[in-house]
């Protein structure tokens, strides 16, 4: 297993590279979008680091994701707030852990049910392996090897810390 940093020195390199993309990308107005709830906690700290205006908006994905009819009910369904207008809007996408890519799949397609985004930036703290669906991050914290059986999950909101099972 790769060692792991600290979720507060990843978040720093997160804001320094979100901070040049956007520059790069010539997006000067973002909706930042977090997904529950590691994502939420990430954002919540990039969003006040690189000084948005807009307010950050919380995604819950639990109706969107495809192993719904699988899994069950998320005992603790979060609502979503997203503005209603998203249409021509650049989107700043941020989750915690990137896997399987089914997330991310999930929370796009909240998204579009609202409208069509000019553009979608992803996100991500760590990026393990285990893609099933082809996603990339735009901006990474950290690239993990962990072997199939081996979890990892961040806990937080104060402080935020890995937990690998």
């Amino acid at each position: 297993m790769d060692e792991i940093a600290k979720p507060d020195q990843l978040l720093e390199k997160l804001a320094d590279d979100l901070k040049i993309l956007l520059v790069e990308r010539e997006i000067d107005d973002p909706l930042m979008v977090g997904i529950h709830t590691g994502g939420a906690w990430i954002a919540d700290t990039l969003h006040a680091k690189l000084g948005i205006s807009r307010p950050l908006a919380t995604l819950d994905i639990s109706f969107y994701r495809d192993d719904f009819s699988r899994i069950g009910m998320n005992p603790r369904v979060k609502p979503s707030s997203l503005p209603p207008q998203v249409e021509d809007r650049h989107i700043i996408l941020v989750d915690d852990v990137l896997q399987t890519g089914r997330t991310i799949r999930a929370a796009m397609n909240e998204i579009f049910d609202y409208g069509r985004p000019a553009s979608i930036t992803l996100v991500c703290l760590v990026d393990r392996s285990g893609r099933e669906l082809p996603i990339q991050a735009d901006i990474i914290g950290q690239h993990l090897q962990l072997s199939p059986e081996q979890h990892i999950k961040l806990s937080g909101p104060k402080p935020l810390e890995f937990v690998i099972t």
